[in-house]
């Protein structure tokens, strides 16, 4: 980490890096994972962790080329992808160390994609120090992103047409939130004190899939997202997406976003009274856990 009296660095990325780094997505999207769509063979598909954790050759051949491309952008940046990280648990904390970072999901929402559900896509960050200054998300059917910098606008665009700025929502009383909460990933104790507690909202349900998650949280159509897997390629786009359009995201506990925290929960809100009021909620039950 860079000392307390030295000035922060000046790495950014020029708007020409970031349209590179969309083409890059989108070329991957095309090779890799739309003509396997539905066309996967048993061969194909393997698990790691668990039978729910799945991993496909769509996976493991989008992140060799976003990796690839990446690295002759940025020679001297590291890459953190899901994938690799399966391999080789020190490269969050290499790439949370590191001045210029890419965080990248190959392919989010696996499960979705090995079923035939067409709700999937790329996630891609850049983090310094291991916080996020450029966050990407990418839909292969619709062939549209989102993105944000760390000092621009959140905004959806998509070839041939302007981009459209994005506002998260406007919140409201707690029985008329809505939001993602990713309880079936929770130690069973945490589910059981939390389940009872989102009768709450208006309604809570999980996507198997953090890119349209943040899609929608960022579009305005939820409210709140909160979960306890912190993977970072799962979050550290979204979270800067998000803050673009208007929102709040930090851990339950107050500490600010950061891709090597691994314990805790991340509580993402369209605005800071919504954030307080899902916190205040959820927050006594899972101090009990």
């Amino acid at each position: 980490m860079p000392s307390d009296n030295l000035p922060m660095p000046a790495t950014r990325l020029t708007p020409a890096q970031e349209k590179s780094l969309v083409q890059i997505v989108r070329r991957a999207a095309r090779a890799e994972i739309s003509p396997r769509f539905r066309k996967l063979t048993a061969g194909q598909i393997s698990t790691k962790s668990g039978p729910q954790d799945i991993v496909t050759a769509a996976d493991t051949g989008a992140e060799a080329m976003i990796a690839r491309a990446i690295l002759r952008l940025f020679p001297n940046a590291v890459v953190l992808g899901e994938e690799a990280f399966a391999g080789d648990a020190s490269l969050r904390d290499t790439a949370a160390q590191a001045e210029l970072a890419f965080i990248v999901d190959p392919l989010d929402g696996t499960w979705n994609f090995a079923h035939g559900v067409p709700l999937f896509g790329i996630i891609l960050a850049a983090t310094r120090f291991g916080k996020p200054i450029f966050g990407l998300i990418y839909d292969p059917q619709t062939d549209d992103w989102m993105f944000a910098s760390e000092d621009g606008h959140a905004l959806q665009s998509e070839i041939g047409v302007p981009a459209k700025r994005l506002f998260t929502s406007d919140g409201g009383a707690l029985e008329t939130l809505s939001g993602f909460v990713h309880l079936s990933l929770m130690p069973q104790d945490e589910q059981e004190v939390l389940a009872p507690l989102l009768t709450a909202f208006d309604r809570t349900n999980a996507l198997r899939c953090s890119a349209h998650e943040y899609r929608l949280m960022a579009a305005g159509a939820v409210d709140f997202v909160l979960s306890g897997t912190l993977n970072p390629w799962d979050h550290a786009a979204g979270v800067l997406i998000t803050r673009r359009a208007g929102g709040v995201s930090r851990f339950v506990d107050g500490r600010d976003y950061d891709i090597s925290v691994k314990d805790g929960h991340l509580l993402t809100a369209c605005d800071e009274d919504t954030w307080n009021a899902v916190r205040d909620t959820l927050a006594p039950a899972l101090a009990e856990t």
